[in-house]
């Protein structure tokens, strides 16, 4: 288990302090209720936090922190299943990693008839577009990021979803074995959302951590976190010449798909031997880049922005971790320079890249992994192999073991998958919360082959389903039996 990043007084003084009974008045949410909504200028009732009357933004059925793959679709479903919700987001755009981090397109599961109703429906929405996710060769869906967060806004308003952007989870208030509130940082200060339910989909589990579920981090063998990555967009490329140069030059064919829907990489050091090793080898070997720049490199093409294309790299060497502020903190700058000398190396050397330049940089640093909680069911690798099968699972992917610096595992034989269970995304201890994404309960070497983003946004497809359901029928969050509900109500049935 790791150790919790706190201030120096001790929890339960702390949470004295807060006064979790000075509950100001507040209604209730829309399954048993009404929502209470506070506008500037007005009080929707006040809580006592840390020796201060602070305003209570919200008070809901269904609380999701975190607006990325696996939180909007959990808002969305809860929803749309009769619960007021409200969804907190710390940027300004929802997609999280997919948009603020230039994460895309979205790989795919591998596994047949994975896509659940959500995911889906989302592909139906890029098409309604302008957006043809799918290039007829590869399973990836191709996506355009601000067409994405568009469609993702489009979804939150027809659900009637509230969503809170420019806001950041800092605390939790917790009675006996529920979660009652969750203090958050907002643009006029600190304020505080009730709900009957709680998910979390921070990605770094951070609602589940100060509510006190046990969590891990990193690789249980040596406690580092996955590479985090500083993704990034090159724009005025040549696609047609980096295409004739990639393809029909070098003959590079890892790849099959041809322009607008085009992709390029190398990655050192593994079975894969692509062309544009010797690139980056000529590089290393003439000081113009960094062994550390050079180990892995990789660019997509964006549909919908000519010329364009989303650099899946630098990859920030391991010493820098995810779960700690400061080394993060200087993973920015470290990557930054990566990402530049990265860019320069290309424009020069590369073909299609002569008039190239940075056009974007992530909002955010890619984090494979950081935190993961412990809970009802724990996943681990043997559950990839032996592709094991759960009466409670809510969806199903077979992505490889993907654990940068660690182990990429084969693949699993064609027509395999795996299943991921509901027991997974709750824990022992706080009954009103569903964790989603990422930060589920499973080993490291698990959670590398399951966080990709379809199967996150099918896990929080599933936790809004279940949300609702439990307060519509008075079972804990913890307690439900998700192979209990009707199946025609379930986004996933287990065959």
């Amino acid at each position: 288990m790791g150790k919790s990043f706190s201030i120096p007084i001790s929890r339960r003084d702390f949470m004295k302090m807060a006064g979790m009974a000075a509950i100001g008045v507040l209604a209730e949410g829309a399954i048993g209720g009404t929502d209470t909504v506070s506008a500037a200028g007005s009080k929707a009732g006040t809580i006592n936090y840390g020796g201060k009357e602070i305003p209570v933004l919200f008070s809901v059925d269904v609380c999701v922190a975190g607006g990325g793959p696996s939180g909007t679709a959990a808002a969305i479903m809860a929803a749309r299943n009769g619960a007021k919700t409200v969804l907190i987001e710390r940027g300004v755009a929802l997609g999280g990693l997919a948009v603020l981090g230039c994460v895309y397109p979205f790989m795919d599961t591998h596994a047949p008839d994975s896509d659940t109703p959500y995911v889906a429906e989302v592909k139906k929405r890029l098409r309604q577009h302008g957006i043809e996710p799918f290039d007829g060769v590869t399973q990836q869906t191709w996506h355009n990021p601000e067409t994405l967060t568009l469609i993702y806004d489009e979804m939150c308003s027809e659900a009637g979803v509230n969503v809170l952007f420019q806001t950041v989870v800092v605390d939790t208030v917790v009675e006996g074995q529920k979660l009652t509130a969750c203090i958050v940082q907002t643009i006029a200060g600190l304020a505080a959302i009730q709900a009957k339910t709680f998910i979390d989909s921070t990605g770094d589990a951070y609602l589940s951590r100060s509510a006190g579920v046990p969590y891990e981090r990193g690789y249980e063998k040596t406690g580092n976190n996955q590479p985090l990555s500083f993704r990034f967009e090159m724009g005025g490329i040549d696609v047609g010449r980096l295409y004739q140069h990639v393809a029909v030059e070098l003959q590079e064919d890892w790849c099959k798909s041809k322009p607008p829907y085009f992709e390029i990489a190398e990655a050192m050091h593994r079975k894969q031997r692509y062309k544009l090793e010797d690139l980056m080898a000529k590089g290393v070997a003439s000081g113009e880049i960094t062994q550390e720049e050079a180990e892995y490199m990789q660019a997509y093409t964006i549909i919908g922005k000519n010329g364009v294309m989303s650099m899946n790299c630098p990859e920030i060497p391991v010493k820098f971790s995810a779960t700690d502020p400061v080394s993060y903190s200087k993973a920015v700058a470290y990557g930054r320079r990566m990402m530049h000398n990265i860019a320069s190396y290309l424009i020069r050397h590369l073909p299609g890249f002569e008039k190239a330049f940075i056009s974007r940089e992530a909002a955010m640093l890619g984090a494979r992994e950081s935190w993961r909680i412990r809970g009802k069911h724990y996943l681990v690798e043997d559950d990839y192999h032996s592709q094991s099968r759960f009466a409670d699972a809510v969806c199903r992917t077979a992505w490889f073991i993907d654990a940068h610096g660690e182990k990429v595992s084969e693949k699993l034989p064609k027509g395999g998958y795996y299943e991921i269970p509901y027991g997974a995304l709750v824990a022992e201890k706080i009954e009103n919360l569903i964790v989603a994404g990422r930060c589920i309960s499973a080993s490291f070497i698990l959670q590398a082959s399951m966080r990709i983003q379809p199967t996150c946004m099918s896990i929080g497809e599933a936790a809004g389903i279940a949300a609702a359901w439990g307060l519509k029928k008075h079972i804990a969050a913890n307690a439900i039996a998700w192979d209990k509900i009707p199946p025609e109500k379930r986004s996933y049935v287990s065959k």
